[in-house]
């Protein structure tokens, strides 16, 4: 995301023009025909790849919305005498509304991800051709389209309006690709695809974003259909509806590598050279074979796709990186200490199964105080943590911030309000860079920066956590002490009201300790409460200004950490019996 430089739109308009003004040349129909199908599979491809390559969603259905394309031009050209430029919005009306219609049902369950989303939009393919076919849209007997009018744009073949209208559909969805990767929907969609329940915890809304993505890639298929039910000239369900679009479509946007905007062109282009190139007998075979091969070879050699591995190997090379500028940072003064609860956890039951791990737990949260929250392994620290945040629904009980209930809200809500968290193990988003991990926390957690204020306050939290000359690795570089940070920074950028550290200091060596603790007290020091869950007694004692232990699920005892810890019942929990004085 950061560092992507703006299209040369020169040379990308010069291309754009040639293309168009290539039926006019007097080129033999071959070669019309032969880039209209570039332009078919890479607007198609394309379409694919922004649900399925940059939310993770991969989808095996999207011959479902293509075809629904298909068979709506068909069906008001045809039967209904519909101009064919006026089809084509209904085509892609049709097709997003059947991916909102499935996206509305299967994304509010957190279940259907992965191999199982795949195997339901596959279903939902053959569902649409079942109708299709049991319908008087085709009745079994195909449609045919061949003698649809179409209008003269350039030449006086038809050829040539199908041609400039696949060249307009391809330009129009590598136009949206590139600005959706370039978009505050294409970080949350990055965000999801790499670690969709953190997404909804630094505040993107998930459910929304899928939806979005899903209805514009629908779209896109659409009208690519609508435009191709007049080239084929006779529609059949089983042609239509095969398993051929979508296999090749997910082929050519894993081969140029889907994650980015221009993978699935470079993906199509290849593929479809090698299919089309060789036409007929043994050439046809040939083609096959090669692309067969190329696919091998990408899968070993490549995995992320063609275009991310070409821009990797270029980032490695060694260039001179400006000094992001100076800009004001939005500073808030650190509010005095009180006895006014910022959080306000009652009575808070959670269970899975039959495991009871929280058994009706209450704490609050004062203005300016760090709270350590301690217990053994198991008793409910890290599950009240992802109760205060929204990862899991409350079974009973409440949760308020400020006075205000926060317990049934989703988490991208929950973030928006001031709450921020980090994890015992780091969950950064791979795929992002270090500046990008903490740029869409700020983006998304309610601090309404945009532009170089959103970035300079991403620069100053990296800096604060001796990030700043790590900005631009990614997470996978980092050690385990800077990917600890790294969750810091990103919990801070959101400025928050109040901050859960989950074992922050665990896995460090001592003197990473010290430097964590003094990270601390500084965040403190901004103005934020503070959760402090840690198993290190010393830095529990060091820090905290109160302390909540917990134990099976309920709180045992609260109160100054030294008088705490000396606690017969505290000191059974941890050392047994036998050790009570």
């Amino acid at each position: 995301m950061t560092g992507v430089r703006p299209l040369p739109a020169l040379g990308v308009g010069s291309v754009i023009v040639m293309l168009a003004a290539l039926p006019v040349a007097g080129l033999p129909a071959f070669y019309e025909s032969f880039l209209y199908l570039m332009f078919y599979w890479i607007a198609l491809a394309t379409s694919w790849a922004i649900l399925s390559g940059f939310a993770g969603y991969f989808s095996f259905g999207h011959a479902a919305f293509f075809g629904a394309g298909m068979y709506a031009t068909a069906h008001l050209t045809v039967k209904m005498e519909v101009p064919f430029l006026a089809a084509l919005p209904v085509a892609a009306g049709v097709a997003a509304l059947l991916a909102a219609g499935i996206g509305a049902v299967v994304f509010r369950l957190r279940r259907l991800r992965g191999e199982l989303f795949a195997l339901l939009t596959l279903a939902v393919t053959f569902i649409v051709a079942t109708i299709i076919l049991n319908t008087p849209i085709d009745g079994g007997a195909g449609v045919l389209t061949s003698s649809v009018p179409l209008p003269r744009v350039i030449s006086s073949s038809p050829s040539g309006t199908l041609y400039l209208l696949g060249l307009i559909v391809c330009v129009g969805s590598l136009a949206i690709a590139w600005w959706v990767s370039r978009s505050r929907l294409g970080m949350g969609l990055f965000a999801i695809h790499d670690d969709e329940d953190v997404a909804e915890v630094k505040g993107v809304p998930t459910f929304t974003y899928k939806l979005l993505a899903f209805t514009l890639s629908g779209a896109i298929a659409g009208v690519v259909g609508g435009v191709h039910a007049t080239y084929v000239g006779f529609l059949t369900v089983s042609e239509t509806f095969g398993i051929t679009v979508p296999l090749y479509v997910v082929l050519m946007s894993v081969l140029g590598g889907a994650r980015h905007w221009a993978g699935p062109a470079v993906g199509a282009v290849l593929i479809a050279a090698s299919l089309y190139t060789f036409t007929s007998g043994d050439q046809a075979t040939i083609g096959r074979g090669i692309v067969a091969l190329v696919l091998i070879v990408a899968i070993l050699l490549l995995p992320e796709g063609i275009v991310p591995t070409v821009l990797k190997q270029l980032r490695r090379r060694p260039v001179t990186r400006a000094t992001p500028p100076d800009a004001p940072i939005a500073t808030q003064a650190a509010p005095k200490r009180s006895d006014a609860p910022v959080l306000v956890v009652q009575d808070v039951r959670k269970s899975f199964g039959g495991v009871h791990a929280l058994r009706g737990v209450s704490l609050e949260v004062r203005q300016g105080e760090i709270l350590g929250l301690v217990g053994p392994n198991g008793s409910g620290k890290t599950t009240l943590i992802n109760m205060i945040t929204g990862h899991f629904p409350l079974d009973g009980g409440s949760i308020r911030i400020d006075g205000q209930e926060i317990g049934h809200q989703p988490a991208h809500a929950i973030a928006q309000r001031g709450i921020a968290r980090t994890y015992q193990i780091p969950r950064p988003f791979a795929g992002l860079t270090v500046l990008d991990n903490v740029r869409l926390a700020a983006m998304f957690g309610g601090t309404g920066l945009s532009g170089a204020a959103l970035d300079a306050e991403a620069h100053h939290w990296l800096a604060f956590t001796d990030l700043a000359g790590k900005a631009a690795s990614l997470p996978a570089e980092l050690n385990l002490h800077e990917r600890k940070f790294l969750e810091l920074a990103r919990a801070l950028v959101t400025r928050p009201r109040l901050l859960l550290l989950d074992e922050v200091l665990s896995g460090l060596n001592p003197a990473e300790i010290d430097s964590a603790i003094a990270l601390i007290r500084a965040i403190r020091d901004q103005g934020a409460s503070i959760v402090f869950v840690e198993h290190l007694m010393r830095a529990v004692v060091q820090l905290s200004d109160r302390v909540v232990v917990m134990n099976e699920g309920a709180t045992l005892a609260s109160g100054n950490p030294r008088e705490v810890m000396r606690d017969p019942r505290v000191v059974a929990v941890y050392l047994g019996k036998a050790h009570v004085a």
